[in-house]
């Protein structure tokens, strides 16, 4: 990944996106050519060197059967969106500003294991739903579902967990525009109603974190 010194992210960050609740795409290069799927994940930083991430795939999916050649890649992404140059200060200032794209990206390298073990899998269905059923008023429980029904759906899938290498992230956030320009982003989303990215540009502004 192309990454400007303006737009690296530092460990903190990468922590901070891979442990939202969220999805990846999981791309593995097999003999039949590459393969790629979206995934929930969960991240856990306490396995290996620099964590890992858990999810799980349909039994059906051709994915899991085909040999991964070399690494895997899992791409992660946070808020994005189209950057208009009339929210720029500088537009009325030299007019020299052209419309540009902002974003959150993290390729996350890694080495894949398949688990085709009904407890391994259970554990991890559990943990995604508790992860993303949490901040709900009335949250669902796996216990919430018949026992035998629960059971078939956990013979329908495998478990993947991607052993992290390393990982290239990309905070491409308006960080290399001058501070009136960054302002102009932020009103500029915000007006648009895009508040999450426009949350991103101000938590990373120069300064800002």
């Amino acid at each position: 990944m192309y990454v400007p010194t303006h737009f690296a992210a530092d460990d903190a960050a990468v922590h901070d996106l891979l442990s939202q609740p969220s999805a990846a795409d999981l791309v593995t290069v097999t003999p039949v050519g590459l393969l790629a799927s979206l995934l929930p994940f969960i991240y856990d930083p306490t396995v290996g060197r620099h964590g890992t991430l858990l999810a799980h795939l349909a039994r059906a999916n051709e994915q899991w059967r085909q040999p991964v050649i070399g690494e895997a890649l899992a791409i992660v992404r946070g808020p994005d969106a189209y950057v208009s140059p009339s929210w720029y200060a500088s537009k009325t200032e030299h007019g020299r500003v052209v419309p540009t794209w902002n974003y959150i990206t993290a390729h996350i390298y890694g080495t894949v294991t398949v688990h085709d073990d009904p407890a391994w899998v259970e554990q991890l269905v559990r943990r995604l739903t508790n992860q993303h059923e949490a901040h709900r008023a009335d949250p669902w429980s796996v216990d919430d579902a018949p026992d035998k029904f629960i059971a078939g759906q956990l013979r329908a899938i495998v478990g993947v967990e991607l052993a992290i290498s390393r990982v290239e992230a990309k905070f491409k956030l308006s960080q290399n525009r001058p501070e009136a320009d960054i302002t102009g982003v932020v009103n500029g989303l915000e007006a648009h109603g895009d508040t999450a990215a426009a949350t991103a540009v101000s938590n990373f502004r120069p300064g800002g974190r």
